[in-house]
């Protein structure tokens, strides 16, 4: 007997199709440079490997509480401070299995049916699925070239009414690479006061801030600490995507709220990635400066490549991602990334699976060495020459 499910109308796999699509053809490829996903190329750095290698030695495999292991939350709590300006306890603050179990907890503590959600668009629409789960509406805050992907304030409450719950505010952006400028964060947090409404700030790149910009936590300013959940992780800074270790930072009720939900959930976060993220915070930073370095390098070698190539692009701040307007080659982004993929090997993601409704951006990540980034756009200038 075969079983038919009627599609979800909270979950939409339009997107992931196209992705799927693109991954296949490049499954067939011997020399796909991939420059698609949002994954350092870089290795976790030893010092961290040996700690989580510690651990299980010494049995420390067992749960942690809910909100994670105190004395990672307490380092979590003087990171955040030394980094950002962002005073929170060891008790505000609940280690996640990436920041991506922060956003459903998130929405899942906050949202209730009919809600609505700004987000940063275009953006990582794992937001709009968790929305969508809480029965609530993701509503994209567009954002533009012309400004270089910054959240511009007076569009943000152009989308206020009486269901506005949230705003989510992502800087550095992904995929855009844009950061958000403090005169603009400012201008946001007196907009979240004045209508009462959540910020949810996602600053998993912060670490990841370039010359001549400044990231601005938005949780430092005045009567904002009490209405901002700060979520970041370990992902991205220490290379540490597959030991899914986030965190979120907030007000106390909420965090508890979190914290409740987050039992049923899974638990705890991996015991073991606990504590190689504890020492990712207390060892040397060496590695992490010499990643960025690299990141850096490799950014402004791409910005290059594309000028000479005639693409533009908004500045890329932050993260790891240039999101280029690939126009003028006469193609469609997501028929430019095919066509790329089959004739070149190089693979990159058309803007419309991060929920831009305009097929003319691509997100480049620069996360291969740089021999292959440079291969990638000789492939790429030899393809739109021919």
């Amino acid at each position: 007997m075969t079983i038919i499910f009627d599609k979800s109308k909270k979950i939409s796999l339009d997107d992931e199709s196209f992705r799927s699509e693109l991954l296949a053809i490049a499954s067939k490829i011997k020399d796909v440079i991939p420059l698609g996903r949002g994954d350092p190329d870089f290795h976790t750095p030893k010092h961290i490997v040996e700690a989580a290698k510690r651990a299980l030695d010494d049995n420390k495999h067992h749960y942690t509480p809910p909100n994670g292991l105190p004395e990672l939350r307490i380092a979590i709590s003087k990171n955040l401070q030394e980094k950002y300006n962002l005073t929170y306890d060891e008790n505000e603050i609940v280690v996640t299995a990436g920041v991506q179990e922060s956003i459903a907890l998130a929405m899942l503590s906050l949202l209730e049916t009919g809600d609505e959600v700004l987000i940063t668009s275009p953006r990582f629409t794992t937001y709009d699925l968790n929305v969508r789960m809480c029965n609530a509406k993701p509503i994209p805050i567009p954002t533009y070239e012309k400004n270089n992907f910054s959240l511009m304030p007076n569009i943000i409450e152009e989308k206020i009414n009486d269901k506005t719950k949230l705003i989510v505010l992502v800087s550095p952006n992904n995929p855009t690479g844009a950061v958000t400028p403090p005169e603009n964060i400012k201008k946001i947090a007196q907009i979240a006061i004045k209508h009462n409404l959540i910020v949810i700030a996602d600053e998993i790149y912060a670490d990841l801030i370039y010359e001549n910009h400044e990231h601005l936590s938005i949780g430092t300013l005045e009567n904002m600490k009490e209405r901002t959940l700060t979520l970041n992780g370990f992902s991205k800074t220490y290379a540490m995507t597959g030991w899914r270790i986030g965190y979120v930072a907030g007000p106390q009720d909420i965090i508890n709220k979190m914290s409740e939900i987050r039992h049923s959930l899974s638990i705890n976060s991996c015991t073991f990635s606990q504590f190689g993220a504890l020492a990712a915070l207390e060892g040397p930073q060496d590695e992490i400066i010499k990643m960025k370095d690299e990141y850096n390098i490799r950014r402004k070698f791409c910005m290059k490549a594309l000028d000479d190539i005639g693409f533009s692009y908004g500045d890329p701040g932050g993260a790891f991602y240039i999101y280029t307007n690939v126009s003028n080659s006469g193609l469609a982004a997501s028929d430019f990334c095919k066509k790329l993929l089959e004739k070149t090997g190089v693979l990159l993601f058309p803007g419309t699976l991060f929920g831009d409704e305009e097929d003319k951006y691509i997100r480049l990540s620069y996360l291969q060495p740089i021999n292959k980034i440079q291969e990638s756009m000789n492939r790429i200038k030899k393809f739109i020459n021919e």
